[in-house]
């Protein structure tokens, strides 16, 4: 029995509910959650001529393809990626190869178009084999442009200009995404500074609240304007600017032997640092800058400096805390 393939419609106009899932994502609220149904979509009147354009299940990344083609008419192919945007999910390799096989036959494009091409964002490159793609489906993989943004000019010609290609990262798209990384480490960094106000006393808990904040929030802004190309050092370059003053208020406010004065700020120095530092590693993971053999060589480079300073800074924390009550109880 020759059946039909299934079609679902959507449409260009973003509503309120739509908007209000924006929202909802941006601050990390059910993450997992902000995700469509994966299959071939149409929108306008297309024919079977109109152009397919690929994208990702995440609600973001699909409503930025189709509320950039008002009055355009085609088809949109959403992969599964778990509800992970393109870029992240190129990474991961859930938008892949197999993925777009898989979503070619289940969807039986073959049937619905007569061309044999398939639009897929530039950001997706790094999780596609593209001769495998032609191979197994007969269709031909096209890179279109960075930004949706670009598709309606892109789309009269095919044709991807410099500046199409170019990926940026600017302010505004870093801003949108610390919400989300506040959200996120919100209650580790509450539980974390309570517990270090009552070990250490506040001044522990500010400074360990200060890295936390320096590294989720300060470092997008910063981002372009640190020195260094690594995000590690970039962070590490940050975190001792935050642990600077912690370092010089524990010199002032700690009254007690020499090595009391000197190892107070030194402890805030080697553990300080090293929060802010991971916190900008795992940046990567968001900004388009970065390759998956970078930040594994990245990783493996400073994730055992970062825990070897963050541990000594503790330890030695520790240790003159203790000292300090022994030295007041001999005083006794």
């Amino acid at each position: 029995m020759n059946t039909t393939p299934d079609l679902m419609h959507t449409s260009s106009t973003l509503t309120f509910a739509d908007h209000w899932d924006h929202f909802l994502a941006r601050w990390g609220y059910r993450r997992g959650n902000h995700r469509v149904t994966p299959g071939l979509y149409t929108i306008g009147n297309p024919t079977p001529e109109s152009p397919v354009l690929v994208t990702a299940n995440y609600s973001l990344s699909f409503d930025a393809v189709r509320s950039s083609l008002p009055g355009a008419d085609g088809y949109i192919l959403v992969l599964d990626t778990l509800g992970v945007n393109v870029w992240c999910a190129a990474g991961k390799g859930t938008f892949g190869t197999d993925e777009i096989v898989r979503r070619v036959e289940a969807t039986r494009l073959s049937e619905v178009v007569s061309h044999r091409t398939l639009i897929l964002p530039q950001l997706g490159a790094p999780g596609v084999v593209a001769h495998e793609v032609k191979q197994r489906t007969g269709f031909k993989v096209e890179y279109g442009p960075v930004r949706a943004a670009d598709l309606p000019e892109y789309l009269k010609t095919h044709q991807a200009t410099p500046e199409m290609r170019q990926v940026r990262f600017p302010l505004r798209d870093r801003l949108v995404l610390i919400p989300v990384e506040l959200v996120q480490l919100a209650r580790p960094t509450t539980l974390a500074a309570l517990a270090l106000a009552v070990l250490l006393g506040p001044l522990a808990a500010l400074g360990t609240a200060a890295a936390v904040l320096a590294g989720s929030a300060l470092f997008p802004i910063l981002l372009p304007w640190l020195p260094t190309e690594e995000f590690s050092s970039k962070g590490f370059i940050l975190g001792g600017a935050v642990a600077a003053p912690f370092a010089w208020l524990a010199h002032k406010q700690v009254a007690g032997s020499k090595g009391q004065r000197i190892g107070w700020p030194l402890a805030y120095l080697l553990a300080l640092p090293p929060v802010t530092a991971f916190l900008a590693l795992n940046f990567t993971g968001s900004t388009p800058f970065t390759s998956k053999t970078g930040v594994k060589r990245e990783m493996f480079r400073y994730i055992r400096v970062m825990a070897g300073m963050f541990g000594a800074g503790v330890l030695l924390a520790l240790m003159l805390r203790l000292t300090g009550k022994s030295d007041k109880a001999s005083k006794r």
